[in-house]
């Protein structure tokens, strides 16, 4: 199995890339998202890439980081999911979108890529619903990472409450970096509340 690609870039479609590697051009099946977000022709690439291999065809399905081949992976498992129906599904939502629409039983929006209807959008929530946790989302690593941040910031007089004025930032709509950088541009008091935090730390985006 082809676990990743490397090279330069050759060509580029909506559907393909072909990835110069030296002796070879090798054709890379890829989704409109990961298209959108290549580097230009002649630029280096990493594919993270899904190996298909059946009786009269051999194709290579890439992706630009492993957490979307691993949910790509997940999505064949499904019944009536194959390689193209991936594709597909990841076109039309990112990783983070997909799982937040396994666990909320949103089937309508993963109906939304092309030839995969309702009932087999149903079918895709009832499989993966239990393999599927928010703990993998980049939100969530993210706001792990800025608490595991202000937990080692030896200025902070009050990690806890900094915490909590991160997480209550996120709840009104910022990213988990803003928040964080806002949060860490208050200046250290002693018992300093999370409103003193907050109110200081909106100053600070505005």
């Amino acid at each position: 199995m082809i676990a990743f690609v490397k090279g330069k870039i050759d060509d580029i479609t909506e559907e393909n890339v072909v990835v110069d590697t030296g002796n070879f051009g090798i054709n890379v099946h890829i989704s409109t998202g990961t298209a959108a977000n290549l580097p230009g022709l002649g630029e280096d690439i990493k594919l993270y890439t899904y190996t298909c291999v059946r009786e009269d065809m051999f194709s290579l399905y890439g992706f630009l980081t492993r957490d979307d081949l691993e949910v790509f992976k997940k999505l064949i498992t499904v019944n009536g999911i194959g390689p193209k129906g991936g594709l597909a599904i990841l076109s039309v939502m990112s990783a983070d979108t997909l799982r937040f629409a396994i666990l909320s039983g949103d089937a309508a929006s993963i109906a939304k890529a092309p030839g995969v209807g309702k009932k087999t959008a149903e079918r895709v929530i009832l499989d993966l619903k239990d393999k599927i946790s928010l703990e993998d989302t980049d939100v969530h690593r993210q706001m792990m990472d800025a608490q595991t941040d202000l937990a080692m910031d030896s200025s902070s007089m009050d990690s806890r409450a900094r915490n909590e004025a991160v997480e209550a930032l996120t709840a009104l709509g910022y990213s988990p970096a803003d928040a964080l950088k806002a949060v860490k541009s208050v200046p250290p008091k002693e018992n300093m509340d999370v409103e003193a935090i907050l109110k200081l730390a909106l100053k600070n985006m505005f």
